[in-house]
Formats: C-alpha cells, sequence, structure tokens
C-alpha cells in the first residue's frame, strides 16, 4: 500500500524519545520520505552522525504502517483533520517556535489557524470579576477580528471562549488530550458550540489519548505560539498560567495581565508579571495598540468606531449609572468581596436601606452580589 505524506509525517512523530528539532533537522538533510528510504539501504549514515539508538533506528527501518493507518481512521472517526508540519493550513506562527508539532489534529475551522490570535489564559477558581473581564476583553477583541485562544479549562479560559463566541470569528481551543475525548467532560456544550460557530479545535496528542498531568505544559506552549501575545488574567504564582506566561516569553510573544485586588490570591501572578513588565491590561484597546500597523489590518479605526457605537446605544444607561455614582452606597462596596455587614458601618445607613440601594446597583451594573457580600464592578 502506497503511503501518504500524512503516513510519513506520523512516523516521524512515532520515532521514540527523539526531539522534535532533531527530527526536522532530518527531513532538512535527507528529505522526508528519503528518510525512511535512507534508513534502509544504508543506516550507517543515520549512525555516523546523530547518535540514533536501537528503537529509534527500528522507527526508521521499520515504521508501524498498520498503527498509523488506525491513527489516521481515528482521526476521520471523530471528524477531525491531520495538518502536517509542511501543509498550507499549518500555523506559520508556531513554525517559529523551538519545538513545533509535526502534526497537528484538528476538529473545525483550519483556517483560523493562520490568522490574528490572542491567546486569554487564567485560573480555573477564577473570581466573578476575572470571568467577567475574561469574557468582555475576548468579546472586545474577536469584534475587531482577533481569533481567541485558550485552552478550555475551567474557569478564565471557558470564559474566554464564551465572550469570543458572542460574535462571528471564532475561538480556538488547544487541548491536552486526543480530539475524541473533551476534558472537563462538563465542556462538552462549549465544544460543540465552538465547532458550531466556525471555531476549532487542536491537540498535538494522537485520538484516544487521555489527559495527564505532563500533557498541560506541552498544551500550553501552543497556546502561547500559536499567538502574538497572552493575556493572563487572574492567576496564583505556581499555575499553568505561569508556565504559558513563561512559554511566551521564550517564544518572543508579547505579554499582558489584568491587575486585580491586593488581597485577592488568584491576583497575585499577575501582580508579579506586571511587576516583571507585562503590560497592565484593563480593556481591549490596552492590547490593540501594542500591534503593529500591519497586524492590526485597522483594528483601532474599527475599535473607534465601535466604541462610539457603543456609547450612543448606551447613553440612557450611562446617565443612570453616573447618577447613581454618587450615591454614598457605591463608595461603601469595594473591588474585593465586601460583607454586607462592612457596607452597613462604612454608609452608616439603615441595613433596610441598604439591601435597597444594593438592589439597585446591582440591577445597574455596578456591584454584583457573590458569596460573602457584594463587589464593586
Amino acid at each position: 500500500m502506497q503511503q501518504s505524506n500524512i503516513h510519513y509525517w506520523l512516523a516521524l512523530k512515532l520515532v521514540p524519545r527523539l526531539a522534535i528539532h532533531k527530527k526536522l533537522a532530518l527531513v532538512d538533510a535527507y528529505g522526508l520520505t528519503a528518510l525512511f528510504s535512507l534508513s534502509k539501504e544504508t543506516p550507517s549514515v543515520l549512525t555516523s552522525s546523530n547518535n540514533l539508538t536501537t528503537k529509534q533506528l527500528a522507527a526508521f527501518h521499520q515504521p508501524d504502517w498498520p498503527f498509523i493507518d488506525s491513527i489516521i481512521s481515528a482521526s476521520n472517526a471523530c471528524s477531525s483533520k491531520i495538518v502536517t508540519y509542511d501543509d498550507i493550513s499549518y500555523p506559520q506562527l508556531l513554525k517559529q517556535i523551538y519545538d513545533p508539532p509535526l502534526v497537528l489534529f484538528v476538529k473545525g475551522d483550519t483556517q483560523l489557524l493562520n490568522k490574528l490570535q490572542i491567546a486569554i489564559v487564567g485560573s480555573r477558581a477564577a473570581s466573578v470579576n476575572g470571568r467577567e473581564a475574561a469574557f468582555d476583553i475576548a468579546q472586545q477583541l474577536a469584534q475587531q477580528g482577533v481569533v481567541i485562544t485558550s485552552g478550555l479549562a475551567l474557569g478564565i479560559d471557558a470564559a474566554a471562549h464564551k465572550g469570543a463566541l458572542k460574535t462571528s470569528t471564532g475561538t480556538i481551543a488547544v487541548v491536552a488530550t486526543g480530539l475524541d475525548k473533551v476534558y472537563p467532560a462538563r465542556h462538552k456544550p462549549l465544544v460543540k458550540e465552538i465547532i458550531s460557530n466556525q471555531g476549532a479545535i487542536i491537540s498535538e496528542f494522537l485520538p484516544g489519548t487521555s489527559p495527564k498531568a505532563g500533557h498541560f505544559p506541552k498544551r500550553n506552549r501552543l497556546i502561547s505560539g500559536l499567538s502574538k501575545g497572552v493575556l493572563v488574567v487572574e492567576a496564583e504564582l505556581k499555575s499553568g498560567s505561569l508556565i504559558t506566561a513563561k512559554c511566551a516569553l521564550e517564544q518572543n510573544r508579547e505579554v499582558f495581565a489584568v491587575p486585580s485586588g491586593i488581597n485577592n490570591p488568584q491576583g497575585k501572578g499577575c501582580h508579579w508579571l506586571i511587576k516583571q513588565g507585562a503590560k497592565l491590561v484593563e480593556q481591549a484597546a490596552d492590547i490593540i495598540e501594542e500591534l503593529s500597523v500591519d497586524e492590526c489590518c485597522g483594528l483601532h479605526l474599527n475599535y473607534e468606531q465601535q466604541t462610539l457605537a457603543d456609547n450612543t446605544t448606551k447613553k440612557g444607561e450611562k446617565n443612570l449609572k453616573n447618577d447613581l455614582c454618587v450615591d454614598a452606597l457605591l463608595a461603601s462596596v469595594g473591588f474585593e468581596i465586601t460583607p454586607i455587614d462592612k457596607v452597613v458601618s462604612r454608609s452608616e445607613l439603615p441595613i433596610e436601606e441598604v439591601l435597597t440601594r444594593l438592589t439597585m446597583l446591582e440591577l445597574s451594573g455596578l456591584v454584583a452580589a457573590v458569596p460573602g457580600g457584594y463587589l464593586r464592578l
């Protein structure tokens, strides 16, 4: 049976314990298909300068073509495409990183892979404010044609995907399993929504691969590698989100961070990043202005037009908010969780009046009721 280009890239992927950059160097030196033919005819060429092990040589001598056929069949069965390193659809930005995957499994729109992307990542145990910030910024960026890339995790990742889904731009979820599995399982509806809204789910892991701890750092390097920059929204000092930010720095990508309350443990990682030089972000415009003119393709103008339209349509709502801002009660609610008894103490108002006014402020979108009290928005 004649082997396709995909067969050979998968065969190269399956060569054990050989670094990706070494595999690519072999392809450059001998050519992809010739590399396997060469190993059969003159294996000394491979062993003399590449120090390949017996198992590695065996993978070149006798690729497991039936197993490779089963990988292709499994990919087809879960409606995913196989995008190889030399495919025109392969993300060109990803080729710039030290260890780009030789093969990507993609479910959904492959055209997104080479569009301008910003990654949004953060805590799984995110606060209400954090999730809202991720949702809003993702939606604002997607409205300007920027593809939002994240990791399909709980918390910030999910909020970012959902914000992007409010537009027609599409969003990319990079996962740490095979595409025949969804992790976490509760995000099966989110995966369906991403696919049905011209988005994409991508992985470098073979179909059938279950989630393992070691897979997530590998996933993180792809999230940053696909993107022009990484925005971190809430992260502890020791977290996967900071690993993604570290990957971004190593890959010469921009790093952005959303500040948080000083007593919010989920904000410590973002504050540390800002101290290290990450750009502080409060809205999408802070990211857009960092992108070059060529990459923006008019995003600045589009953003200003969108802002003007929003200001016009929400004029009445803003007038109400401005009136309420003078309320002394609003000043009694902090940007961190404020217990109701503290609001009463600060405002020096009867508790019945406090509860009534808090309800008005909540309906106006100026505060949010959360476990333990209220948050000023």
